[in-house]
């Protein structure tokens, strides 16, 4: 006769053995691994990060880099202070958008050249330079750096969507485009319609007497201004004499501080230029960087250019309106109507005496 033996139920040490050996089996599986971004960037250079970047080490034109950080609301990630040359009034914006900066040592020499030693320990995920040669210098130390580098809107795009892949801010750099095109394209219906004069326009540094950057001769005529260096010549800076400027004869100049316009306005060799005898003067916008030189805040640049070359077209208002939208919306920083004053009249420059000329 065989017994029947009802089922055993599970003891308590059954699951807790079950449980563990479950753990143990978990534990030795495969787990999945983030694909690393690979980017190139625009120096052609191939880039490899193994994550987005948090901690971001801007080199070389630093305010001009920081831009461009700001408008991804990234500004939190970078690491770094501003260098000697950026620690003066004209950048005092970059605190304004970057508090934290104030209290971060530079990783730049006086000379410009970069503390290698220094960025090693600050332990960047990411340097971004505009020089091929820095990069090149620190890629060998192990450090991913992206070199970013502008002259036109397709370029500036380019830029800005390289960096949104590799902070993960692909919405924001979506979003900054938009923003990009949108104001462009609000210059374009404004200088639309009616035959526009464009004004002979020289945008000069007239200490070295320069073109700072090349990137002026876009955007003076996308302004509709005529740029009187606008020969072709593929250089980045360009120099040249009074007697060249004589000869151009600029109806405006346009300069980057307020001392550069009475150095202009007192220059004797250049009595008989129109834009001097006119007083015809403007100084370009100063927040996040210079205005009229590289910048994030290019499509600004455009459109307050276009108010100075055309006011019947585009007025103080409007004007007014995109600066205040574009850092409340980009740079998370919403501005009082006295900060715009001052950005749209030159940035903060209080051991200046000039009145200016043109507004």
């Amino acid at each position: 006769m065989r017994l029947h033996t009802p089922p055993q139920k599970p003891t308590l040490l059954k699951y807790i053995l079950a449980f563990c050996v479950t753990v143990i089996l978990l534990a030795g599986a495969p787990c999945p691994v983030a694909a690393a971004i690979v980017l190139q960037d625009m120096a052609g250079r191939q880039v490899t990060l193994e994550q987005p970047a948090q901690r971001i080490a801007t080199l070389g034109s630093v305010p001009v880099i920081n831009s461009m950080v700001f408008a991804l609301g990234a500004g939190d990630r970078i690491i770094n202070g501003l260098p000697d040359f950026a620690r003066r009034p004209q950048w005092a914006y970059q605190y304004q958008f970057a508090p934290h900066l104030r209290d971060l040592p530079s990783l730049e020499n006086p000379d410009r050249s970069v503390r290698i030693e220094a960025l090693i320990q600050a332990r960047p995920d990411l340097a971004l330079t505009m020089d091929r040669r820095t990069a090149d210098q620190l890629a060998i130390q192990g450090i991913p750096v992206l070199v970013l580098a502008w002259r036109d809107p397709e370029e500036v795009r380019q830029a800005i969507d390289l960096l949104g892949h590799a902070l993960d801010r692909a919405e924001q750099a979506r979003h900054y485009r938009t923003s990009f095109d949108t104001t462009l394209a609000l210059v374009r219906e404004r200088l639309g319609g009616a035959p526009l004069r464009r004004p002979r326009v020289l945008y000069l540094n007239p200490r070295s007497m320069t073109r700072p950057h090349r990137v002026a001769e876009w955007w003076i005529a996308a302004a509709g201004g005529q740029s009187v260096t606008d020969d072709g010549t593929p250089v980045e800076t360009l120099a040249f004499g009074p007697e060249q400027i004589l000869a151009w004869d600029p109806e405006i100049m346009i300069v980057s501080n307020r001392q550069d316009v009475d150095a202009l306005l007192d220059d004797p060799r250049l009595a008989r230029v129109a834009a001097v005898r006119d007083r015809r003067i403007a100084v370009t916008p100063a927040a996040a960087h210079l205005w009229g030189n590289r910048t994030a805040e290019q499509a600004l640049t455009v459109l307050w250019a276009a108010s100075v070359f055309h006011p019947d077209r585009i007025d103080r208002k409007t004007l007014e309106s995109n600066v205040e939208t574009f850092y409340r919306d980009l740079y998370g920083t919403p501005l009082t109507p006295t900060q715009i004053d001052e950005i749209l009249g030159g940035g903060p420059n209080p051991s200046s005496t000039s009145t200016g000329v043109l507004p």
